[in-house]
C-alpha cells in the first residue's frame, strides 16, 4: 500500500495549520508593562472562547490573550475536527460526586448537545467559514464484542438524556449504506456532531476577537503568576482576573501532576478519486470512529481526503509535548493499515502526518475552576473531546468570573478536581501499560471472534478510571 512509504510532510503543526501557513493571521510579541481587566493564557479554543464571552458579558473590558507560540499551536490547530456532544469525562462519576445524581450529569450532557448547535450558530453569525457541516457521527463495530459495547454504550446514553433519535443502533447493512466499511458488524449513529477544519476555526475566532477589541500576543510565554501580576520574558502584565487555558501544556502553571499531555497522531490522504468515493460512500460527511479499545477518529474533508487519527505513541516521559508534531513511521503505518482494512482495494496515498497533545487528568474527567479570592481560573482536562468542551468551558469560565448565574455555572464539572498523577517513572509505565492492554485486548477479540469484551481491556479501563 502506498500509505506505508515515506510521506512528503511530517509534523509542521499538522495538515490543517500547514495548509493555511500563507493565510494565517499574525500577532505581536508582548514586550511591555501594562494592565488589563482580564488576561488569558493560551491562544487555543478555550482561551479564545473565554475572551469572546467575556467581551459579550462586558464589552468595555480590556482583554489580552497571551500565546507562547502561535495561535492554535496546540490541540486546537491539530485535532480531528469533531464538534461533538461527547463530554470530557465519566458521566457516572459526575453524577456520583455532584450531589445532583443522574440529573446533574444529564444537564451536563444536554449542555454539550446544545453546544454543538450554539457553536454553529455563532460561526454563521460571525461569518466564520470553518468548513463546518453537521452530519453526525458513525461509530463502527468491527467485532461482536465491539458491537456489544456499543449496545451498552447506547443504554448509558439513553440513561443520561439522549433520545432514541439522537443515538441510533445500526445493523451492518444500515451502516454500510452510509459508509461502506468492509469489516463492520453494525454500529451507532449520533445525531449531534459536526465536521470542521480546526485551523480555520482558530483563525476565524482570533479575527473576530480583534474586531471586538481583544489584544492577542504571540510568542509571549507567561512564566509565572504572582498575585495579579503575569511575568513574561519581555514584560509584565497586571490583571484583575486571569484565566489559564493551556490544556495539554498546563504543567508549568497548574502543576506537573494535575494533568498530563497524552499524544494523539493523525494522517491525511491525498484527495480520493470519484470512483473511490463511490465505493466508500460517506456522502453524509459524518465523523467516523470505532468501538475498538485502541479507537480511531476520522472525517471526510471538504476537499475529498480522509483524515484519520489514533493513539500510536501515547505518552512521552516526563510529560513531553512533542513540539511541532513529528510522527514516527510505525504510527503512520498503523493508521495507514487501519484505513486499508476499512476500505480494501482502494489505493491511499498519505500526504501528511502529525501529532499533538491533549490534556488528561488522572481519572480522565475535565473541570472548570474559578477562585474569586485570587482572581484566577482555569478550564482543562478535555481528554480528546476538546472542540465542544473548550466552547462550554471557556464560556462557563467567563460567566463564573463575571458573576453570571447560568445553566452552565452549576454543572457538575465546575469545581471538579481529580487526584494527582503518579510521579515518574510510575506514570510513564502506567500509561503505556494501559494502552498495551487495550492493544492486546483488540487482538484477542478479533482472533477469537469473541462476543465479550476482553478481561484485559476491563482491567485497563479500571486502571485508567474510564468505566461509566
Amino acid at each position: 500500500m502506498k500509505g506505508l512509504a515515506a510521506i512528503p510532510r511530517n509534523g509542521e503543526l499538522g495538515f490543517w495549520m500547514a495548509g493555511l501557513a500563507d493565510e494565517r493571521p499574525t500577532y505581536p510579541r508582548f514586550t511591555d508593562l501594562d494592565a488589563v481587566d482580564l488576561a488569558i493564557i493560551g491562544g487555543g479554543y478555550t482561551g479564545l472562547w473565554a475572551a469572546y464571552f467575556a467581551k459579550k458579558i462586558e464589552p468595555s473590558l480590556s482583554v489580552a490573550v497571551f500565546e507562547a507560540e502561535q495561535v492554535g499551536y496546540g490541540a486546537s490547530g491539530r485535532n480531528g475536527g469533531w464538534l461533538s456532544a461527547l463530554i470530557p469525562g465519566n458521566r457516572a462519576t459526575f453524577a456520583r460526586i455532584s450531589g445532583g445524581g443522574v440529573e446533574a450529569s444529564r444537564a451536563l450532557q444536554q449542555e454539550f448537545i446544545a453546544g454543538v448547535d450554539s457553536v454553529l450558530d455563532i460561526l454563521q453569525a460571525e461569518g466564520i467559514n470553518a468548513d463546518q457541516h453537521k452530519g453526525g457521527t458513525l461509530t463502527a463495530a468491527h467485532t461482536r464484542a465491539g458491537l456489544g459495547r456499543l449496545v451498552t454504550r447506547r443504554e448509558a446514553d439513553l440513561k443520561y438524556g439522549l433520545t432514541a433519535d439522537e443515538v441510533q443502533l445500526l445493523a451492518r447493512d444500515e451502516f454500510q449504506s452510509r459508509i461502506n466499511i468492509a469489516t463492520v458488524h453494525g454500529g451507532l449513529y449520533y445525531k449531534h456532531c459536526a465536521r470542521l477544519h480546526p485551523a480555520k476555526l482558530v483563525y476565524g475566532l482570533a479575527d473576530t476577537l480583534t474586531d471586538m477589541g481583544v489584544s492577542i500576543y504571540e510568542g509571549s510565554r507567561v512564566d509565572s503568576i504572582d498575585g495579579t501580576t503575569l511575568s513574561l520574558v519581555g514584560g509584565r502584565m497586571a490583571a484583575a482576573k486571569t484565566f489559564i487555558c493551556t490544556e495539554g501544556y498546563s504543567g508549568q502553571l497548574l502543576g506537573s501532576r494535575t494533568l498530563i499531555p497524552i499524544n494523539s497522531s493523525m494522517i491525511v490522504t491525498q484527495p480520493l478519486s470519484e470512483d473511490a468515493w463511490q465505493q466508500i460512500g460517506w456522502n453524509g460527511l459524518q465523523c467516523l470512529s470505532d468501538s475498538a479499545h485502541t479507537f480511531i477518529y476520522a472525517q471526510r474533508t471538504s476537499d475529498g481526503r480522509i483524515a484519520i487519527g489514533g493513539r500510536g505513541a501515547p505518552y512521552r516521559y516526563a510529560s513531553g509535548t512533542g513540539d511541532t508534531g513529528s510522527t514516527g513511521q510505525s504510527t503512520i503505518d498503523l493508521l495507514s493499515e487501519k484505513l486499508g482494512s476499512f476500505f480494501p482495494g482502494i489505493d491511499f496515498e498519505v500526504d501528511h502526518a502529525w501529532s499533538g497533545v491533549l490534556g488528561v487528568t488522572r481519572d480522565w474527567n475535565g473541570g472548570v475552576h474559578w477562585d474569586p479570592a485570587s482572581g484566577i481560573g482555569s478550564s482543562a482536562g478535555y481528554a480528546g473531546h476538546g472542540v465542544t468542551a473548550a466552547y462550554v468551558g471557556g464560556r462557563t469560565l467567563a460567566e463564573l468570573a463575571f458573576e453570571q448565574e447560568t445553566e452552565r455555572t452549576t454543572l457538575p464539572w465546575v469545581g471538579y478536581r481529580a487526584r494527582k498523577w503518579e510521579p515518574e517513572p510510575i506514570r510513564w509505565l502506567g500509561v503505556h501499560a494501559m494502552y498495551r492492554l487495550f492493544g492486546l485486548a483488540d487482538q484477542w477479540e478479533e482472533r477469537r471472534d469473541s462476543h465479550k469484551t476482553s478481561l484485559l481491556a476491563r482491567f485497563g479501563s479500571r486502571l485508567a478510571g474510564l468505566h461509566e
